[in-house]
Formats: C-alpha cells, sequence, structure tokens
C-alpha cells in the first residue's frame, strides 16, 4: 500500500508543469510610433536581464513589487506592420543562463491631416536667422548625444500640465499652404504662464531658446530617453540640474513657431520621435 502510494506522488510531480517565461507588453496594441513597457517573469531567478527589440540593446530593471524586470523601449514611426522579436537573455547565480524570444506584433498606426497658417519667417527663414537656426541645431544634437546609461526615470510618467490636449502625435501638417511635415509631439492647451511640470525625474540637458521651437527645456531620463517642453514664456530650471518628477520647470508661452501660447510636448526614445500620450497611459512599477 505505502510503495502504491509514493509511485503515484513519484508520477504526479514529475508531471509537474515546468516554470516558463510571462512578457507583458503595454500598450496592448503596439503601432508605428509607439513607447512599449515590457514586464518579463522568467521561470528562474536572474542577477540581469537583457533583450534585443528592433536592433536596440534592452537593459531591464528588476521590481521586487511585481518580482518582474521592466524596460521601456520604442517603435519609430517609420517601423513597418508585421511581426518582431523581443529576444531575452538573462544571467543568473552560479553563472546560470536563460533565454527566451518572444513575438510582438507591430500594427499601422492612422495618424490625421491638419493645416496650420504661421509667421512666414518659420517657413521661409530670412538670411539673418541663419546663424541663430545653426546655433539651435548645434544646441539640439548636442542635447540628443547627452544620455544617461542609467535609467533615471521612476514610476509612471505624468502629464506636464493639467489642461486638455488639442493637436495630436503624427499628424500630417501643412503649413502655410507650402511646408508639409509631421507633428512628432502632444500639444495641451495653456496659455501663458501656464505650470509646467517634469513627468519624471531625470537631468536638464537644454534649457534656452531656439528658433523654431521657441524657449525649450530637453529632460534626459537615462537610455536614450528624453521629454522635450517648447514654446514657453519662461524657464524655471538650468542645464545640468536634477530635477524630480512632478518638478515645476517652466511656464507655457507661445514662442517659436506657435499660432497661439501652448505648450509642446514631446518624446524621444534613441533618436526617434514617440507618441506621448502612449508614454503617460503606461503603467511601469514603482522603484
Amino acid at each position: 500500500m505505502c510503495v502504491c502510494l509514493l509511485t503515484i506522488l513519484s508520477a504526479s510531480a514529475s508531471a509537474a508543469p515546468a516554470k516558463q517565461w510571462h512578457v507583458q507588453v503595454e500598450p496592448v496594441r503596439v503601432v508605428n510610433g509607439s513607447p512599449v513597457l515590457f514586464r518579463v517573469t522568467p521561470p528562474v531567478a536572474l542577477n540581469e536581464l537583457k533583450a534585443d527589440f528592433l536592433g536596440q540593446e534592452l537593459n531591464f530593471r528588476f521590481n521586487s513589487g511585481c518580482h518582474c524586470w521592466y524596460a521601456i523601449a520604442g517603435v519609430s514611426l517609420n517601423t513597418k506592420p508585421d511581426k518582431y522579436e523581443l529576444r531575452l537573455s538573462g544571467k543568473g547565480a552560479a553563472a546560470q543562463n536563460a533565454s527566451f524570444t518572444s513575438s510582438v506584433t507591430v500594427r499601422a498606426a492612422h495618424y490625421p491631416f491638419s493645416t496650420i497658417t504661421v509667421a512666414p519667417a518659420f517657413i521661409e527663414p530670412p538670411k539673418e536667422a541663419e546663424p541663430v537656426i545653426a546655433a539651435a541645431d548645434a544646441a539640439k544634437k548636442q542635447a540628443f548625444a547627452t544620455s544617461d546609461p542609467n535609467p533615471l526615470w521612476s514610476g509612471p510618467f505624468e502629464r506636464p500640465t493639467d489642461t486638455e490636449t488639442s493637436g495630436v502625435f503624427g499628424s500630417a501638417r501643412v503649413y502655410n499652404g507650402k511646408k508639409k511635415s509631421q507633428h512628432l509631439g502632444l500639444d495641451f492647451r495653456a496659455s501663458t504662464g501656464t505650470p509646467v511640470h517634469a513627468t519624471n525625474s531625470g537631468i536638464v540637458i537644454l534649457a534656452r531658446p531656439l528658433y523654431f521651437e521657441g524657449n525649450c527645456v530637453m529632460l534626459d531620463h537615462g537610455q536614450g530617453l528624453l521629454t522635450i517642453y517648447m514654446h514657453l514664456s519662461e524657464f524655471k530650471v538650468k542645464e545640468g540640474e536634477k530635477v524630480a518628477g512632478g518638478q515645476l520647470i517652466a511656464l507655457s508661452g507661445g514662442t517659436g513657431r506657435s499660432t497661439a501660447p501652448h505648450l509642446h510636448f514631446a518624446v524621444r526614445w534613441r533618436g526617434e520621435y514617440l507618441n506621448p500620450a502612449t508614454l503617460l497611459e503606461l503603467h511601469p512599477p514603482a522603484k
């Protein structure tokens, strides 16, 4: 009787399913232009987890609250609809390695069209503006090349202002019936002097007037993730300053290429502009 019981228990134990990788992706519908949050629960304890996605290396952080590893990535506007691989590779104790490949479906976004009228100087800048534009381009290039290798952000990204949104990301725009471009940010209705806050913690890598962007603040959140705040009327931070999420960084305005006072809020990840509205809807675990 005892021998039979042991045999049954042994068979039951051997039939127990092996632990599997669990990969959660936000948003549920990933499109070109989306920021993406990956939450990964591996089947074994790891000390390090990395991944390759769309040719970019991702370094994950571990959160004890969800017992998961997480990282933010991005899908460029030029990415075609298809299935792409998220190739995970982890290192554990005693040289215990683990790897897994998950499929991520990218769908096509459908962005709207709009027409905008601005001062002619912002469509065909006068010759005397060329040095100003060149200096602005150099400042932006330097800022874009600056990013801390470590993540500086923590928890969800919050709205930069409490006002309603207007212009959406990705919309095709025609300026003065001539110049075509794509709107690479999210516009907030904000009268001059409206407080603008840092959406998350980071470092001020740019706080100065630019030709097209007007008074502009850029925050580095680490690992190539930047947030950008344009058309400001007043700066409340300086370049090189560390800021906390929710900290006052500026007041809104209508400087630069702007039809009226508002806040243009942009998100840039490793050289690609992403939809800010999606970033604000992600739910990364709190640190």
